[in-house]
């Protein structure tokens, strides 16, 4: 991955994800807190448990989150796509964190400190408000997650995986089958036989770490249990 330019990093976090929906005065306050970090392949950001730490924004890259119920081990459940922010919960609980986030492959990171979250609030109530927002948008993937981990069937528990990670466009998706298992809760055969499968239909082409979704309304329309078995 190339460096990227500080203009460029904003411009990236004003146009996709939480931080696009707010006003432009508020993406301008939060952006002058925000440091710009580069990670090095599966550096871990924050892990479950550490003490209580500021947000993140996914600039450029892909992110592991892991997390599980306290006393189990985490788990990955999902992956960060550019413009995705988390860690708000320290924020709003002052309690450490409940998942753990990872580079995977070369990333690139805004981070806006605790302190400067804190100082935002004091001066303006409001600001609350927009990082329930960021919650609330948390809970709509782990809705949707849920959605996807309760049906039967698992080739299309696969595909909605697929589906859900690539919302923002076809480039490779840095998953292998065994990360795809762990997150559509299927076994190593089920996933290399749906691979195949979906292969062979033309929506996909795949390797034992990488994934490009080509057709990604065909992937979406099996997901959902309309499409052909």
């Amino acid at each position: 991955m190339v460096d990227i330019t500080r203009a460029a990093a904003e411009l990236i976090m004003r146009s996709n994800g939480w931080l696009s929906y707010m006003s432009e005065a508020f993406q301008t306050e939060a952006l002058s807190h925000a440091r710009l970090i580069r990670f090095e392949p599966a550096k871990a950001i924050f892990r479950y448990g550490d003490p209580p730490g500021g947000i993140y924004g996914l600039v450029a890259g892909n992110l592991t989150i892991n997390t599980a119920a306290p006393d189990s081990t985490p788990r990955l459940i999902t992956l960060g796509t550019p413009g995705a922010w988390t860690g708000e919960g320290c924020f709003l609980t002052g309690q450490p964190r409940r998942a753990e986030l990872r580079a995977l492959g070369e990333a690139w990171l805004f981070n806006i400190p605790l302190d400067a979250l804190e100082r935002m609030a004091a001066r303006d109530p409001a600001m609350i408000r927009a990082i329930g927002v960021s919650v609330v948008y948390a809970v709509d993937v782990l809705i949707r997650i849920i959605h996807d981990l309760q049906k039967r069937d698992a080739s299309r528990r696969i595909a909605s995986v697929l589906q859900r990670v690539t919302m923002i466009g076809n480039s490779p998706i840095p998953l292998s089958q065994s990360d795809l298992g762990i997150m559509a809760n299927a076994s190593r055969q089920q996933v290399n036989g749906a691979m195949q499968k979906f292969a062979a239909a033309g929506w996909l082409d795949y390797t034992y770490r990488s994934v490009v979704v080509s057709d990604p309304a065909a992937l979406s329309k099996y997901a959902e249990g309309d499409g052909a078995d």
